[in-house]
Formats: C-alpha cells, structure tokens, sequence
C-alpha cells in the first residue's frame, strides 16, 4: 500500500527526526517531445489511473470584451471532439467505467481522468481524452447551447447577495486586472462569443509548452511517457504562456449596496500572495489563526463566540501566479453590520500589529499537521497536488517539506509577515444589504 506506507513513514520520520524527512514520495518528472512538463507516480496500490492535463488558460488569460471565453473552451473541450459527439464521448467513457473532471480558475484550467488500468480500459478512454485535449470542435449548436445556459446562470446569480458582493469585491480589489474579470464572463460577453473565438483561444493557450500533465497509478515509467507523449503529440510546439501583469495596490475603500436580503453579506480584501512566495507558510499558519481555523480561529472567537455577531466569519488566501486575494467574510443581521465590520476591521488590525500568542500558534500547527494525511489519502488527491507542484514549479519535495515549513514557524515571523503583505487600512470593502 504505498500512498498508506508513504504518510505512515513520513510522519514518523517527522516525529522523531524531521530534519531527515525527505522526498518519500518518488514523483518523477521529465519533459515530452514537444515540450509538455510532466510529473508521474507511481503506485500499484489499486488497478487504477489518474491523469489531469493544465494549461496557463484560465480567466487571467482573458480580455474584457469576451469575458468568459476561457471558461467557455474549457467548457466545451468535452461536449464535441474528434469526430465523436458528447453523447458519444459519454457512452464510451461510461462504457468502460472512466471519469472526467475538469479544473478551472484564474490562473489555470485543465481536465483529468480516472479510469482502471487494465489494457482495454484504460486505450479507450486514453483515446477518449487525447481527442477532446488535441481535437476540440467546439460544435456550433452545442455553443449556442451552453452560452445560453451560462447567460442564464449569470442573470439569475446577479440577484443573489453572495453574488453581488464577490463581483464588487473583485473589481474594486483588482480594477483593469485580468484577474479582476468574472471568470464565467458577464452577460453582454459571453452573448457576443462565436466559435472562432474559442478556436482562436485554444489554438494560444492550448499548446504543449503550456501544459502540465500529472499522472499517478498502475502504470510504469515506460507506459507513463508513452500516455504523455500520446496526449500531447498533437498539440502545438510553438507557442509559450504569455504573461499576467502585476498586481497593483487598491484605493482603501468601502462600498454600500442595497438589497432586500435579511441579512448584510461583508466581505473585505486585499492583493495577497503569489505561489512559492517567501512568506507563504507564516501567512498560511497565521491565517489559520486568524480566520481560517474554524472555531478555533481569533475572528470566530470575536465575532461570533464573545458578541454573536455572525453564525460564522471566515478568512483566506487565494495563492496565483501574481497576488491572489487574502479575503474576510462574514453574514450578519441588517441591523448590527456596521458593529461586525468595526470589529472585524479592529480584529485584524490587533493581528497584524501584534501577530498570534503561543499558545494560538501550537493550537494552529497542531490542527495542520494533524489534518494533513487527510489531504492526501488518496491518489486523487495526490494527483492535485501533482498538478500544483508542476504548473507552479514547486520543489518536487513540497509534499514532505510541508510539514516541515508549518513546523518551523514561528510567532514573529507570523507578525513581520503580515504587517508586510496586508495593510488593514488598506482594504476594500462591500456590505451588500447594509442597514439603511
């Protein structure tokens, strides 16, 4: 059982000598022909295979005016592809037992497959997943289809206070930013998408160079390369992932939006954190602190515990290829939302200038290290991360060295960071169904 044997051994080697704690996991890496980067483990625990395909094509990649093509392509890649309808490409997964999933954010979007390992299995829906990545078409009535469903969605969730007060957050947070964008575009955009749009889009972030593959199972190095070389061997060579701009610094600010919801949706933000960032483990122990622990976290104990202020308040850091948000959320009756914004505001600032006791920092290590195993106990989950550490070009050893980093932490590190990246006044702020 190795993945079982993996996070036994590693474990205990962090319990009684973590510094000799190394890269257990054997995740191996190399580069197809055409230039597609991969990361492969092998484990024969179970007769099964797990491979995702990324690319640098999620909405950061997008433009205002077409807004949500990026989700579209990802969209359709499997509702049509060579030469096989999406009722075909459905039954012929299903008729040996495959799944598909598909990944989709700012920075990224992708598709992976589960399926057995044994030889007819696994042909059939390797052929299947090579023709929707390599052969897409994108088929005319299935567009119009899906961007009326999109459309719909968009109109229907623009009413809803959760809604409202994301879109205001991200706009207010990022401005002209691609990431600033509604990944699913906007209602105008999407209406004006056509099909050599999303041709034109796939044809520009849809290469090998920009492609990640994982792969994880019942299979060996040799049947590894020849999986990746087959899924890639028809993509283009030719072009690279162009680059998202930096972030820039927001105007503080704080915006009021009427509804008639019972309660006020709060949300507060600020430019967070990029991956592999210096400081990423002392803001992601601290956030746990501060707002990310549940109810063990400063904010649920403030807000929530002391003054019943909110059924629950969160806090979060949203890591991309530039800042990603670091975000506080919270619901309140319409009448105490001013009362819960000062107090969340004052809570985080105490935090930044004094940072985490002791006693709250063996408190937050000890709820990390102990839910790790949970983060990977399965070869799905792995596979995530495999995909993480390749298309962000972490160490290999990122899975071991995990432990290790929240183990290190320290207090002070905690407060120097924070008071680096988030500026409390500095944040912008929407209350959607303010009290009037």
């Amino acid at each position: 059982m190795q993945i079982k044997r993996f996070i036994l051994i590693l474990f205990l080697l962090f319990g009684f000598c973590s510094q000799w704690a190394w890269a257990l996991l054997p995740i191996q890496h190399w580069q197809t022909s055409s230039g597609a980067r991969v990361y492969f483990v092998e484990n024969h625990d179970l007769p099964m295979l797990d491979i995702s395909l990324e690319f640098a094509a999620g909405s950061g990649m997008d433009i205002p005016s077409k807004s949500g093509c990026a989700n579209l392509v990802r969209h359709l890649l499997s509702l049509g592809a060579g030469g096989l309808s999406e009722d075909q490409i459905t039954t012929a997964l299903a008729d040996v037992g495959a799944q598909l999933h598909s990944h989709f954010d700012r920075d990224r979007a992708g598709i992976a497959l589960r399926t057995l390992s044994s030889e007819r299995e696994h042909k059939q829906a390797l052929d299947i997943l090579a023709r929707i990545i390599q052969y897409p078409e994108f088929p005319q009535d299935v567009l119009a289809r899906e961007k009326a469903r999109i459309i719909l969605s968009i109109k229907e969730s623009s009413t809803k206070p959760d809604y409202i007060v994301e879109r205001e957050l991200m706009k207010m947070l990022y401005g002209n930013h691609p990431y600033g964008l509604n990944d699913v575009g906007e209602v105008d955009t999407v209406n004006l998408l056509q099909r050599e749009d999303l041709l034109t889009f796939y044809r520009s972030y849809y290469v090998a160079k920009n492609a990640v593959i994982a792969i994880i199972g019942d299979v060996s190095r040799i049947g590894a390369e020849a999986i990746a070389e087959f899924l890639t061997m028809n993509l283009s060579s030719n072009q690279q992932a162009i680059a998202i701009p930096t972030v820039q610094t927001p105007t503080a600010e704080v915006k009021k939006i009427a509804h008639p919801a019972t309660q006020s949706h709060i949300q507060l933000a600020y430019p967070g954190l990029r991956r592999g960032d210096p400081d990423y483990f002392p803001l992601l122990v601290g956030n746990h602190i501060l707002g990310g622990g549940g109810f063990i976290s400063r904010l649920m104990e403030e807000v929530r515990q002391q003054r019943g202020l909110a059924y629950s308040v969160h806090s979060f850091f949203s890591p991309y290829k530039e800042q990603g948000p670091f975000q506080i959320g919270l619901q309140t009756k319409k009448e105490q939302s001013e009362e819960a914004l000062v107090l969340t505001q004052k809570v985080l600032k105490d935090f930044v200038s004094g940072g985490p006791t002791e006693e709250e920092l063996v408190a937050a290590k000890q709820n990390i290290i102990g839910g790790f195993p949970l983060r990977i106990d399965s070869n799905s989950k792995i596979l995530s991360f495999l995909s993480l550490i390749g298309f962000y070009k972490l160490p290999l050893t990122y899975l071991t060295d995990y432990l290790i980093a929240v183990e290190a932490v320290t207090t002070e590190q905690i407060r120097q960071a924070f008071q680096r990246r988030i500026k409390p006044d500095g944040m912008v702020t929407v209350v959607v169904g303010a009290a009037e």
